[in-house]
């Protein structure tokens, strides 16, 4: 099968034939790609910062990357009957045991003997991926792989941490999303859709901002050099600061805006990543009881509900989609900040 290879690091991805996946236990899937999302973890895993964590995994390049994964079922195992050959299916990101405590009580991406293809197993940057029965969900109705395979991630990342906030994001309060970017365009769809929250959103790219309150903000707000944007939103809270921060981006001076826009009890959801968040304990922690949530990837439960807010069409994704070979046009539009929303790769169209 054609295939997008990570060759070496901060290089252009290689378009090379590697051999087809098998099926080698009862409960594995194979998947015929139809969409996969080009995330900035894809960026990280290009830059070279899980080098080290794949070699202890004793994997090294040529890599297929690619954790947000749409598709059709090609192949199953003996033991699969929940879905047939042909079903239209998006991907949990995690292949994970089911036996394992965290499994049991529904914490999905915390399994301790889990499978992440893309990261830890070929991903679906190719024309075929290789997962297990307990990640795949089955789609229903008019969605299509390219409708939802961001949200196999990013989506449901970006989900996560509006789940987590419901509690605090009550009617009258201030919630900001720092990035309205890939996650952060779904996050504040999702935001809007379960809360009457008040949404002030903050990004340095003045079309995504545009964009920003067609997806449900009530301000937004231009990021500069200065951080004059700090002192506006503050503004906007009239001085008292926001209940909520949700920090899609968690780098480039977006982890310091965070702490400095929270009010009073504020809580501060990390999701984006790549900087160091630096906290004066006393000032910006203790005193103001500030708490700090990090959130990964959600559960399998959280990516069928989200797939049920897209199938009533509360979420929708912005996306921009690219054949296989256009993958290092994908690469370069995300990495140069030039991506409004998600970009995919469509390896198989239907």
């Amino acid at each position: 099968m054609r295939a997008a290879l990570l060759t070496e690091y901060r290089h252009d991805f290689a378009l090379d034939t590697v051999p087809d996946p098998t099926i080698e236990s009862p409960d594995d899937v194979i998947v015929r790609v139809g969409a996969a999302g080009f995330c900035r973890t894809d960026i990280h895993m290009w830059d070279g910062q899980f080098d080290a964590a794949q070699k202890a995994a004793g994997i090294d390049l040529p890599f297929v990357c690619g954790h947000e994964t749409a598709g059709w079922v090609a192949e199953v195992g003996e033991g699969v009957k929940h879905i047939a050959v042909g079903d239209a299916v998006l991907l949990h990101p995690l292949a994970t045991c089911g036996y394992c405590h965290a499994c049991r009580a529904g914490d999905d991406m915390h399994c301790t003997a889990g499978v992440f293809p893309g990261l830890f197993a070929p991903g679906g940057f190719a024309e075929y991926v290789k997962t297990n029965a307990r990640a795949v969900v089955p789609l229903k109705g008019d969605l299509t792989p390219v409708d939802v395979a961001p949200l196999g991630d990013a989506g449901l990342t970006a989900y996560r941490a509006v789940r987590k906030a419901l509690p605090f994001a009550v009617p009258g309060s201030r919630t900001v999303v720092l990035g309205a970017g890939g996650l952060g365009h779904i996050g504040i769809q999702a935001l809007r859709s379960l809360s009457q929250t008040e949404i002030i959103v903050v990004d340095r790219n003045a079309e995504a901002l545009e964009h920003a309150r067609g997806w449900g903000a009530d301000h937004v707000v231009l990021a500069r050099e200065d951080r004059s944007h700090v002192a506006e939103v503050r503004d906007l809270t009239d001085g008292a600061g926001a209940e909520v921060v949700i920090d899609y981006v968690g780098e480039g001076g977006a982890e310091k805006d965070g702490v400095e826009l929270l009010g009073a009890n504020g809580v501060d959801f990390l999701v984006g990543y790549g900087a160091t968040l630096e906290v004066e304990i006393l000032s910006q922690a203790l005193f103001p009881e500030t708490s700090f949530v990090g959130n990964i990837c959600g559960n399998y439960n959280e990516l069928v509900e989200l797939v049920a807010l897209a199938a009533r069409g509360a979420v929708t994704l912005t996306t921009t989609t690219f054949p296989l070979e256009g993958v290092n046009d994908a690469l370069h539009a995300l990495d140069e900040g030039r991506m409004i929303g998600r970009g995919v790769l469509v390896p198989n169209e239907k």
